[in-house]
């Protein structure tokens, strides 16, 4: 939220006194970020150092839910850590598999990166459904060197931002719009009165979210409030500005207030989430004509691209993906979202806000190479 806002709220001196406290208190210990400090560096194995970049990817609520076992040599397999689901919001792992085939994109980008290839079988022991199992998401086998030039894309995945702040009042450039675009799967609008009806769709799937206590509870649990909170929990939602440590620390912003209508906490990320959708300049999607495993895998490949080019343009982008979830409340939402973008059929993946940044953010936490690589 925007620190001026609150400020305004509780008249200033309480929170600057608490914030500027926070601050010179903020503890020591691991960096929550550490991830995106060079990745890669000092690792001799090249499956490790390709994962270093893969676990950038974008991924829903930051869970990071992806385990990695390389204790076969010259392959990779993926797997999901079922405790880091969202069975609410995501009662059919939909959104989790396309962060997974963000991961194997960036995984694929950086092997190019380094000269190397893989085959990549998806669900090579069959698709699992209704839900997620035991078995592997994807398996890759190394091929050796390769002569194929580096993709361009490559040195944006260090630099990739979710951004859900506002953004500021300039029309998308038509030009890098048209590279956003430039793929069969990705459409996208910059029409005025397009773009109104679905800021207006978007935030209404945001609104009733807020207001289905089951769906809102599972964001609350996986959010963190101040520097030590996520620093011991480097992924989900992260909320460690000085601003937002000192709310928490003189009781304006906790979890339980967060969850609670008529509070401020929970009023005012409302009000972030209709100014974000009010200054969105544009949308894109991303729509397969299925919804099986394999597509929910290339959705996530192509937007974990889309975000690639958005941030080579300098666009900020921010994936509305409520009103697309597949809970009883969302129905109404997600019907007029597809009669809308999808009048002729086919599932829509993604749904994303472009625009231009009010200023560079920091990356979201990662829990960090190690944490992800699967021992037994």
């Amino acid at each position: 939220m925007d620190s001026r806002d609150f400020i305004r709220l509780v008249g200033g001196g309480v929170v600057l006194a608490a914030a500027s406290a926070t601050a010179a208190c903020a503890p020591a210990g691991a960096d929550p970020r550490a991830a995106w400090d060079n990745p890669g560096a000092g690792e001799t194995d090249i499956r490790r150092k390709a994962l270093s970049f893969a676990i950038l990817a974008p991924n829903p609520h930051n869970m990071q839910p992806w385990m990695a076992d390389l204790r076969t040599p010259g392959e990779v397999t993926f797997y999901v850590d079922r405790t880091r689901l969202l069975p609410v919001t995501d009662p059919f792992n939909r959104q989790i598999v396309i962060g997974f085939g963000a991961v194997l994109a960036y995984f694929q980008m950086a092997l190019r990166q380094f000269g190397q290839s893989a085959e990549q079988t998806i669900f090579p022991d069959g698709e699992a459904h209704p839900l997620l199992d035991d078995r592997p998401i994807a398996r890759l086998r190394l091929l050796g060197e390769v002569q194929a030039q580096p993709d361009p894309l490559f040195p944006w995945v260090h630099e990739r931002r979710t951004n859900r702040n506002a953004y500021v009042d300039r029309p998308v450039d038509a030009a890098a719009f048209a590279d956003l675009i430039g793929s069969p799967d990705v459409q996208g609008t910059l029409d005025p009165a397009r773009v109104e009806r679905l800021k207006a769709q978007v935030y209404e799937g945001a609104r009733i979210e807020a207001h289905t206590p089951a769906a809102h509870q599972e964001s609350v649990e996986r959010t963190f409030i101040g520097a030590k909170d996520v620093a011991a929990h480097p992924w989900g939602i992260s909320l460690d500005q000085p601003v937002m440590s000192a709310m928490n620390t003189v009781g304006i912003l906790t979890k339980t207030k967060m969850a609670t209508p008529g509070t401020t906490a929970f009023d005012e990320a409302l009000k972030f989430l209709k100014t974000g959708a009010d200054t969105a300049r544009g949308f894109v999607w991303i729509t397969t004509p299925q919804n099986g495993r394999v597509d929910q895998i290339a959705a996530g490949e192509s937007y974990g691209r889309l975000c690639l080019v958005a941030a080579s343009h300098g666009l900020a982008m921010h994936p509305w993906s409520q009103g697309l979830q597949e809970y009883a409340t969302q129905k109404p939402v997600y019907d007029a979202l597809h009669k809308e973008l999808a009048p002729d059929g086919g599932r829509i993946q993604m749904l994303a806000r472009i625009g231009y940044p009010k200023a560079k953010i920091p990356p979201a936490p990662r829990r960090g190479l190690d944490a992800q690589i699967r021992s037994a």
